[in-house]
């Protein structure tokens, strides 16, 4: 569903941000996580793995490869099969015959004559020549120790891990685009809050000014509210800039051109109370899975080290064509064959090679697990320091606003004192400016909130499901 997610919004994304009036925190999203190239390669890390869990599966089935040999060698001669043996058995077996009267002597002189025609050596001439062939070779393994199954077992562990690992890269670049989008947000009031001040001030100076003509106001009254105005035009010129430099730390982040233009909403996305209570534990996080993910790799290499001093057993299988080896003029070998057999392999002794291997990886497997428990409970400090920071940040939202409500409603009063002559004018421009500073506070503190929210929806690992 991501994947589908992220192409569609990269067909609607495919235009430029320039002809788009507002921007929202979901295409933010979308062409940051479009665009990163560290999701990039963590997206590869997981297609890598995927295909090594395959090639691993692959182990359990049967191995086929074809095999062929050609060989010439001017090697021939004549092998000598000595028949002397053979011709003193045979006059032996006569005599033993005639004397226990089972030949008659003319059956027994006729097998000695035959006996005398057996000549003492048999000649096999024999020529190497042009010999070759191929076979069809099968290797099944049996039983290996449980050392297969240890090697897929890790395969797909490694493979979790890698989606474990896209999933915190993901997190990473949602909470950059959103700490750049609220950053915008930011930019944005601020600029508004100094605007607004300038009316007032504005305002009130044209006000001096119309009293100072009717003689009711003094000229200094005057440079102050113009001192006022100089300060806001530097504010407003500091907003501009902070915005722009704000639109283009979110252009790089979505990986846009820097120039590109745009515009963002003007409120801070909407704080889901809903998933903030259901975030109450580190067992969602990708970096607790990635923990107990090297734990069960070391216990996975523990069975594959000790695979290594079980039996392990093989069926071989064979079928092939051999031609060649001429003996007296014909081959010896002219024809298909058949073969089949079994391959045992017992580990007796290795002058605890392996054993102290086998120690080795069962302490690896131990350090993996203490140090899966010493950092779920730094991530568990880590889930409370971000509930406590997403607390203060709520209190300081509902006091910002109590105290901009507070500031807007002395500022009234202010005005009405000043206008009817019972205030002065620096006491007037105190309260405006207080009223901007409650203003700035309220715009800061709803900017903390947004960013606490994020970074405690990470802490919990709800931020990318």
């Amino acid at each position: 569903m991501k994947k589908i997610f992220t192409l569609i919004a990269s067909a609607l994304l495919a235009a430029p941000l320039m002809a788009q009036d507002v921007l929202t925190i979901d295409q933010c999203r979308s062409l940051a996580l479009q665009n990163n190239k560290e999701r990039k390669s963590a997206a590869l890390v997981t297609q890598r793995q995927d295909l090594t869990v395959k090639s691993t599966r692959a182990l359990f089935l049967p191995d086929f490869s074809i095999t062929g040999f050609g060989l010439y060698d001017t090697g021939d001669g004549t092998l000598g099969l000595g028949l002397t043996g053979l011709k003193q058995q045979l006059t032996s077996a006569v005599m033993g015959g005639m004397q226990a009267g089972v030949l008659s002597p003319g059956m027994a002189q006729w097998l000695g004559g035959v006996g005398e025609q057996v000549p003492d050596q048999l000649g096999l001439d024999y020529k190497i020549g042009f010999v070759y062939g191929a076979s069809l070779v099968m290797k099944q393994p049996l039983y290996m120790g449980g050392k297969i199954r240890a090697g897929y077992a890790m395969a797909q562990t490694a493979a979790q891990m890698a989606r474990q690992n896209e999933r915190l890269t993901d997190a990473e670049v949602i909470q950059q685009a959103d700490e750049a989008y609220a950053n915008c947000v930011k930019a944005t009031e601020l600029k508004k809050v100094a605007e607004q001040y300038k009316v007032l001030l504005e305002e009130l100076n044209r006000n001096v000014q119309s009293a100072i003509k009717h003689g009711m106001k003094m000229p200094a009254d005057q440079m102050k509210v113009q001192v006022k105005l100089n300060e806001v035009e530097l504010q407003i010129r500091r907003a501009e800039n902070a915005q722009r430099l704000a639109a283009m730390n979110l252009c790089h982040v979505t990986g846009q051109p820097l120039k590109s233009s745009f515009a963002v909403n003007s409120d801070y996305p909407a704080v889901d109370d809903a998933r903030l209570l259901a975030a109450s534990d580190i067992t969602s996080r990708p970096e607790y899975a990635l923990l107990e993910g090297q734990a069960q790799l070391a216990a996975q290499q523990v069975r594959m080290t000790r695979s290594e001093m079980l039996p392990q057993v093989t069926l071989l299988a064979k079928y092939g064509y051999a031609h060649g080896l001429e003996f007296n003029d014909k081959n010896l070998l002219d024809g298909w064959n058949f073969a089949a057999g079994i391959t045992l392999n017992v580990p007796l002794y290795h002058f605890g090679e392996r054993s102290n291997k086998l120690k080795a990886a069962r302490l690896k497997q131990q350090q993996a697990e203490l140090e899966r428990d010493n950092k779920s409970e730094l991530m568990q400090l880590e889930l409370a320091r971000a509930a406590n920071n997403l607390d203060e940040a709520r209190l300081e939202v509902e006091l910002a606003e109590r105290t901009l409500a507070q500031s807007r409603e002395s500022m009234r009063l202010s005005e009405q004192q000043y206008k009817a002559g019972t205030e002065p004018l620096s006491d007037f421009l105190e309260s405006q400016a207080v009223w901007q500073k409650a203003y700035e506070s309220q715009v800061e503190a709803h900017f903390q909130l947004y960013l606490q929210s994020v970074a405690y929806l990470k802490a919990a690992g709800r931020l990318v499901e």
